[in-house]
């Protein structure tokens, strides 16, 4: 298995995190720095824990055990548990405020179909951060434009194709100005001429400077955006590294056995 020395800077610092599902662990002790900057691509097979690992750093999933630290700061509270050891404690206020800082791009976009493009970005303004209606609705208008759909801002998802919602996605969890963005396949439900131009949003994002966990199957899309690969096999992190690494020259068996079934790329 690959290591990395951990980063005295890390935004994100996730420590021994486990996630079980009644008897099944999903998730068996990932370890992982994530700095300012940093564009990480996750690969595995399905089934493989990736998009539990995203869901448990967003908090959609509470985590069986480990630790997760926020810019230097533990999310959750510790305290002896029943039957001997530790347990940690999140508060939804917590969990409310860690969710504004880390957000999430879903695989099927999850708009609400009675809003507008505009009246979804505006939703976590208005509802989580407060803002009036005037100064909500002028920042939702800005990143629409910001992913090119200033001109759908009143139009309802059933009128707009799929990367068209995927990108109205986009721009309201770019509204709440997140630290960290997590994307979680973000085209695996489109349409193949679709998923050009997600990934130019997603890629223009990364040129910015922001940082980000991206789950994907795109290897040569990967390949160019991401500067560390990571490879989950069985819910650990098989191994990881540059793109160079890790989908030129892998090490590990695992990793090089996946590769061969997604050989399409081109890099």
């Amino acid at each position: 298995m690959t290591t990395t020395e951990p980063s005295p800077r890390a935004l994100l610092r996730v420590t021994g995190l486990r996630k079980h599902f009644g008897p099944d662990a999903i998730l068996k002790g990932i370890d992982l720095d994530v700095a300012p900057g940093d564009r990480i691509a996750i690969l595995g097979a399905s089934g493989s824990g990736k998009s539990t690992l995203l869901r448990c750093l967003n908090f959609m999933e509470k985590p069986t055990a480990g630790r997760i630290e926020l810019a230097g700061s533990q999310v959750g509270t510790q305290r002896p548990a029943r039957g001997g050891g530790t347990e940690t404690i999140y508060t939804e206020r917590e969990l409310t405020l860690v969710r504004q800082r880390v957000g999430m791009v879903f695989q099927q976009f999850n708009l609400f179909p009675h809003m507008t493009a505009i009246g979804n970005v505006m939703e976590g303004l208005r509802t989580v951060k407060g803002m009036d209606r005037a100064t909500a609705q002028t920042k939702a208008r800005a990143q629409l434009a910001r992913v090119g759909l200033d001109d759908k801002a009143d139009t309802y998802p059933a009128r707009l194709s799929g990367g068209q919602k995927q990108r109205v996605a986009i721009a309201r969890a770019l509204a709440m100005e997140p630290e960290l963005l997590l994307f979680d396949e973000p085209t695996s439900a489109l349409d193949p001429e679709l998923v050009g131009e997600v990934l130019r949003t997603i890629r223009a994002l990364a040129e910015e400077g922001r940082t980000m966990l991206l789950v994907t199957h795109e290897l040569g899309f990967a390949y160019h955006v991401a500067n560390r690969i990571v490879f989950i096999a069985d819910g650990v992190i098989h191994e990881q590294g540059t793109p160079d690494q890790v989908l030129k020259h892998p090490q590990q068996a695992r990793t090089q056995a996946f590769l061969a079934r997604h050989n399409e790329f081109h890099f």
